[in-house]
């Protein structure tokens, strides 16, 4: 497996080299979130860098339901797993002193979780992660806390709370003096950590002033400061959330041939234009059941599918950790899995390869969009600007297809290189360009200038042959060597 990445990094880096593709124009518009790319992760169920810190009374990784000791140190530690996939965001969770693993009941606005660190190693693992190019967003839970938070201990706060139940306190967020006090909260631990995004959540019937309010007052610091929630709502969000969303990423991908009809019910207006808001894609998020709880066949060629989809239609692309390992289970700590640094890494090579295109491309992320064809699977769309043309295809079916795209489409003198794959189709006698894809294949196509004969791509493809010739002779000549030693 290690020689056949090798081999295929080789020849990709050659092509690229020997210009397959067309120069993607390094001119960009203001980066919007749009352009972004989310890896949602638990701190707790990442990597465990420290034992130091683990609190023995909290601390069992062998129970599911208690802490598993990952930490920020962990996180920098396994870091290179996170960026070579090409995210752009880390999203840290929660990350509040609280009494429950994944941060579901906090204690306070103040405190950083000791299991997790301290104050210094959470900024050392902001500073590391903003060093490497990434962004740094964390989750901000407006009510629904611990009974034991620090404001529901306090006396003169007791008009603060509207309700207690099942060892979870609700704030009334109609409150005045809660809205500003949580509002002052978030500020101060904005600021005080240099975040680059807030996730709100537990909104629950939050008024869409207030949160308006709030969202303005985080932006005050820094109008780069990405805000979002993990909960439909109209207010004033980055990006909008909606629930049904992976419902129908989960439905439509969990098998061949099925009925993809709502794939862009909610990403439509961003991709005609009506709206300058995009939609979170998310394929399973923290709370969910795992994409994969759902899916009726071979996991690796499901995600695949579902996570080339994910990653290139308009939006925002949420990938939850593990799901580039092939993470499964229900909804709660079945899903929240120790993360297993030893799986396959066929997923993570995939992704990397599509993140790297998207990155590489605005056309990609933001271009003129055309759904070309959506029909039970298999989808066809465009993304276009003055500078480059792209034809996604995401075969989701149970057979081999043939699709027609009409020269209009695609131009004068032209023909589409896979990115992928790397097959070539170049126009018909009758001005249509017909692409044979397998079953269960996404291939980015690139419109390119017709090339005839590429003798570059021949001069590469034979590079990358010597050198794998080279290597199996190499090898071969240290095997005899190593024979002649031991007579």
């Amino acid at each position: 497996m290690k020689l056949k990445k090798w081999i295929q990094t080789t020849a990709m880096a050659t092509l690229l080299s020997a210009s397959l593709l067309t120069p993607v124009a390094s001119a960009e518009e203001k980066r919007s979130i749009a352009d972004e790319s989310i890896y949602d992760v638990l701190v707790d169920r990442y990597f465990n860098a420290t034992n130091s810190n683990d609190d023995s009374s909290k601390t069992d990784p062998k129970d599911v339901e208690k802490f598993a000791g990952g930490d920020f140190q962990g996180i920098i530690d396994k870091f290179s797993q996170i960026k070579d996939m090409g995210f752009s965001i880390l999203s840290l969770g929660p990350v509040f002193a609280t009494e429950t693993y994944n941060g579901s009941s906090v204690t306070s606005y103040r405190e950083i979780e000791p299991n997790f660190g301290t104050e210094d190693e959470f900024k050392k693992l902001i500073q590391f992660v903003k060093d490497n190019d990434m962004s740094v967003m964390v989750d901000f839970p407006l009510s629904n806390v611990s009974e034991n938070h620090e404001w529901a201990k306090d006396p003169s706060k007791a008009s603060w709370i509207l309700e207690k139940a099942d060892g979870k306190v609700r704030w009334d967020l109609d409150n005045e003096e809660v809205q500003q006090a949580l509002i002052d909260a978030v500020v101060d631990f904005v600021s005080t950590y240099g975040l680059d995004g807030v996730r709100l959540t537990n909104m629950e019937d939050a008024d869409t002033d207030f949160l308006n309010e709030m969202i303005d007052a985080i932006k005050s610091i820094d109008e780069s400061i990405y805000v979002i929630s993990n909960s439909e709502s109209d207010a004033h969000f980055d990006a909008e959330y909606f629930n049904e969303v992976s419902d129908i990423f989960r439905y439509a991908f969990k098998n061949v041939d099925e009925d993809t009809a709502d794939l862009m019910k909610y990403f439509n207006a961003f991709a005609k234009g009506e709206t300058d808001v995009p939609a979170q894609i998310m394929i399973d998020h923290i709370n969910s059941d795992r994409f994969l709880y759902t899916a009726e066949i071979y996991p690796p060629t499901r995600l695949k599918m579902v996570l080339g989809a994910a990653l290139l239609l308009p939006g925002v692309p949420v990938m939850q950790y593990g799901t580039e390992i092939a993470m499964n289970g229900k909804a709660g700590p079945e899903a929240h899995q120790l993360y297993n640094f030893k799986t396959d890494t066929e997923l993570k090579g995939y992704i990397e390869d599509i993140q790297t295109l998207r990155n590489q491309s605005e056309t990609l992320r933001k271009g003129e969009f055309n759904l070309i064809q959506n029909d039970s699977g298999l989808i066809v769309f465009q993304r276009k600007s003055d500078k480059e043309n792209w034809i996604v295809v995401i075969n989701n079916t149970s057979e081999r297809k043939k699709i027609e795209i009409p020269k209009e489409l695609v131009g004068e003198n032209k023909e589409i290189r896979g990115t992928l794959e790397g097959e070539i189709f170049r126009e018909g006698d009758d001005g249509i360009f017909r692409i044979v894809q397998d079953r269960e294949v996404v291939e980015i196509y690139q419109v390119i200038d017709e090339q005839g004969i590429n003798i570059s791509y021949i001069i590469a493809l034979a590079f990358v042959y010597i050198i794998f010739i080279a290597f199996v002779v190499a090898l071969i000549k240290r095997g005899k060597r190593q024979r002649s030693k031991a007579e």
